[in-house]
């Protein structure tokens, strides 16, 4: 019995000093439980709850009253950032701490986020829901937005689905991406760089630093820059693509010496090392140009597969390759070539049935020797059915984009268009496609018809698809639009 009251008194013992350690404190000398403080982001908070130490847990939940509404991860550390708040708006904010046998709830607190910075201009956004009794997919968009010429606008932005931009990072991204950890990676073309939610630098890797140790372990070319995507990987590796240029002399129509332009991927080490390394020109046949020199591959996209290979998407090569990479072991050999000339056979035979110039390949599922892809098809110099390519001449047939869901049966080399949406209009660059958790598409249309605007359209998911949702940004085109839960890995945003 003498033993059992021990153990009963030792267990209340431990439950009051976490608490204390927690900051309930005893008396009116103790520090408080917590404090809520800005950062450098204006839409961003940083919450401190004191005497953090291992073992215990805790999340924030924040909204514009006291019902809350959004939450932010799981945290093991302290200060948690609070981010996903618009700008010049009072918010309510409190913590939950959780230990093995306990938990404690903080008072309310509140934080008044700033205003956007006057420095930057912000694009027109517009939403509109145009079909009733249909709900969009929770979450928040992530933009990559490419700002005009001799402006100084937000690239890095992230919106509420009412349009209101709730987070930014003042510099450029294309693309954009949230990790597995909560932090967000950005190409700013001459580093890749993680950031957490207030815009502190957490890891920076630049070309310099990548070219130095390519160099160091005997890789036989170097990069003019990173290039359009990145992928993080759970062992904490960065693969790239990386732009490489390489001299050609006398190529079809282009006599002379004549600088190519092509594309090649990097693996980076946690430690800033290159351990593997892939160039196109190693590859595929540099006199194969679909849409001239010196720009050959232009690739924009890398896909981590199940087996752990990669995909590469070549825009001007309308092709996406699969590579054998096998987590960094690979020989680098492309195991196949998807689009049209390439090592698939399309089903129905339709050579307009292919992508052209695609963005963006997506993909959705793996089962057994079948993926399921989406892939956004910008559709340059489209081959159709009668062999006419658009584009080639004044009497030429028009070019249009799709959105697309394509199955690729790797046993049978067999493409198949599962799904397709024609919205009506050609963008010749940019885009972006994903399925959501409702089980509807959404695409963004970087530049319609070239002009100075992009929609961002979720429609359903069926044979005449309807539109749920669409965003509308004008004075900046989005290179992509994603919707993401929320702004945090393993949480969703009903609101």
């Amino acid at each position: 019995m003498r033993n059992r009251l021990l153990v009963s008194l030792c267990s209340l013992a431990s439950i009051l000093l976490t608490l204390a350690s927690v900051g309930c404190g005893s008396g009116a000398s103790d520090p408080p439980a917590a404090s809520v403080t800005s950062t450098a982001n204006p839409l961003v908070a940083q919450y401190t709850i004191y005497h953090f130490h291992d073992g215990l847990t805790a999340w924030v939940e924040f909204g514009t009253d006291t019902t809350y509404g959004r939450q932010t991860s799981v945290m093991t550390t302290s200060p948690i950032l609070v981010a996903g708040m618009k700008q010049n708006t009072l918010y309510h904010m409190r913590a939950h701490v959780n230990w093995a046998s306990g938990s404690w709830v903080d008072q309310d607190r509140t934080f008044t986020t700033g205003p956007l910075p006057s420095s930057f201009a912000v694009p027109a956004i517009t939403v509109v829901q145009p079909t009733p009794g249909l709900s969009p997919a929770p979450g928040v968009e992530l933009l990559s937005l490419i700002e005009p010429a001799n402006t100084n606008m937000l690239q890095a932005v992230a919106t509420d689905l009412q349009g209101n931009v709730i987070w930014y990072y003042p510099q450029q991204a294309t693309p954009i991406k949230l990790m597995q950890n909560g932090d967000f990676i950005l190409n700013l073309v001459s580093d890749l760089r993680e950031v957490d939610l207030a815009g502190n630098t957490v890891r920076d890797v630049s070309q310099t630093q990548v070219n130095q140790s390519m160099s160091a372990n005997g890789f036989d070319f170097t990069t003019g820059g990173f290039s359009h995507d990145v992928l993080t990987l759970a062992n904490g590796h960065w693969i790239a693509i990386v732009k490489v240029s390489k001299n050609f002399t006398n190529l079809p129509g282009y006599p002379g010496t004549i600088s190519i332009l092509g594309d090649g991927i990097v693996d980076i080490d946690p430690n800033g090392n290159v351990v593997w390394a892939w160039s196109a020109f190693d590859y595929l046949d540099v006199t194969r140009f679909l849409q001239g020199l010196p720009d050959w591959t232009h690739a924009n996209a890398l896909v981590y597969t199940a087996d752990g290979n990669l995909l590469i998407s070549l825009r001007n090569q309308s092709w996406i390759l699969k590579v054998d990479y096998e987590n960094g072991t690979g020989t680098g050999n492309v195991l196949w070539k998807l689009g049209n000339d390439g090592d698939f056979s399309i089903a129905g035979g339709d050579s307009g049935q292919w992508f052209y110039a695609e963005h963006d390949p997506n993909l959705l599922s793996t089962n057994g020797s079948q993926m399921t892809v989406a892939i956004w098809d910008n559709g340059n110099y489209r081959i159709n059915s009668a062999n006419l390519i658009c584009e080639g001449s004044p009497t030429a047939p028009p070019c249009y984009s799709r959105a697309t869901i394509f199955q690729i049966d790797e046993s049978t080399n067999l493409a198949t268009v599962l799904w397709q949406y024609l919205p009506g209009t050609y963008s010749p660059w940019g885009g972006s496609i994903g399925t959501m958790s409702n089980g509807d598409v959404e695409f963004d249309i970087s530049s319609p018809l070239n002009g100075l605007f992009s929609p961002i359209t979720e429609v359903t998911q069926d044979a005449n698809p309807q539109t749920v949702w669409q965003m509308t940004i004008t004075g900046e085109n989005a290179y992509r639009g994603s919707r993401i839960p929320s702004l945090y890995p393993g949480v969703t945003w009903l609101q």
